[in-house]
Order: structure tokens, then C-alpha cells, then sequence
């Protein structure tokens, strides 16, 4: 992976936990973001952290995604109407869902070639996988 944290293309993700993501046959650090212009590192550590501000990259390419996935971590949470609202005036359907299922979905949504996109907050469980 390039030092800024992208990789130019969206892929599926074969591998999470202690702290990041395994793609593309790279290791990466850290929350990720999956969209149609590429992986990209994510700075949100926390559920508390996601905002307006954090999702900026995603809003500046929703005319290309029809679903988002949000992975919370290991426990899913309470997902601010005011984000989901914002979401949908873009037409972006967004679910919010543990990490784990969050790869799942969009693996297979991603593999049945779907305008999707994730956004992963990174889980240091021992039990992901």
C-alpha cells in the first residue's frame, strides 16, 4: 500500500482484525474506507468519531453507490438520523452492522458487480477473522 494509505482500486476485503484489513494481498492499518475510487485509510477510530466531516469522502462520490456499509466495530450502535437523512438525500441506502458483517455484504454485494461502497472502523477482537 502507497505511504498515504490508498490503493487506486475498490477490491473485496479478505481478512480483518488486530487492527485493520487485509485486501488486494496488502496489510492496512487502521479504519478503511471501500469505495468505486479506491481503498483509502479512514481516521475514525470510534463510533463517536462518525460525522458529516468524516464522511465527506463518501458524500464526494455517492452519484456511483447505491448502498453503503458501515461497519461499527464489535458493537453496533445507535446511527445518527441526521447522518442517515444526509445519506438518503443522496440516494445512498446506508446499513449500519458490526464489522464483520459489514465485510460479508459488501463482499458479496461488491462480487455481484452492485455500486457499493464500505466504511469499516477497524476491530482489534481475536476472534475476527
Amino acid at each position: 500500500m502507497q505511504r498515504d494509505g490508498y490503493y487506486p482500486y475498490q477490491t473485496l476485503v479478505d481478512a480483518y482484525g488486530n487492527g485493520g484489513f487485509r485486501f488486494a494481498d496488502m496489510s492496512h492499518k487502521g479504519s478503511l474506507l471501500c469505495l468505486p475510487s479506491g481503498m483509502h485509510a479512514w481516521p475514525v477510530s470510534a463510533i463517536g468519531q462518525l460525522n458529516m466531516e468524516s464522511f465527506a469522502p463518501v458524500f464526494a462520490v455517492a452519484d456511483k453507490i447505491d448502498v453503503l456499509m458501515v461497519g461499527m466495530g464489535v458493537q453496533v450502535a445507535y446511527f445518527d438520523p441526521e447522518l442517515r437523512r444526509a445519506f438518503k438525500q443522496r440516494n445512498i441506502i446506508v446499513e449500519a452492522i458490526g464489522t464483520g458483517s459489514a465485510i460479508s455484504t459488501y463482499n458479496i454485494l461488491f462480487a455481484e458487480k452492485r455500486a457499493v461502497a464500505a466504511a469499516l472502523i477497524a476491530v482489534t477482537d481475536a476472534g475476527a477473522r
